[in-house]
């Protein structure tokens, strides 16, 4: 049976996805949790530093309020692979 983890043992797949959004939109992590509550997500600092840092899971509602807020797609979000949209808006990924 299949454990709920990465193969490395971390506890979410978007970590990396999400900083590096976060770095190319020029938010720290506190002002990238400003910005969701600005716009009704209820996410503080240490929520986004715990997704960062793997230390805990990510729920479905968290990775809806990710791919509303950056614009970009479940499929960069959950697997790596940016759509030609997620290009045009983030050409570094």
């Amino acid at each position: 049976m299949k454990k709920l983890r990465t193969h490395d043992q971390e506890k979410n797949i978007i970590a990396s996805r999400l900083i590096k959004l976060r770095n190319l939109c020029g938010y720290s992590q506190r002002e990238l949790a400003e910005q969701l509550q600005l716009k009704d997500f209820n996410v503080d600092k240490n929520l986004i530093t715990r997704i960062e840092t793997n230390s805990r899971y990510v729920s479905d509602f968290e990775i809806k309020a990710f791919s509303e807020f950056f614009d970009i797609s479940y499929s960069y979000l959950l697997d790596g692979i940016p759509t030609e949209e997620d290009i045009k808006k983030y050409p570094d990924l």
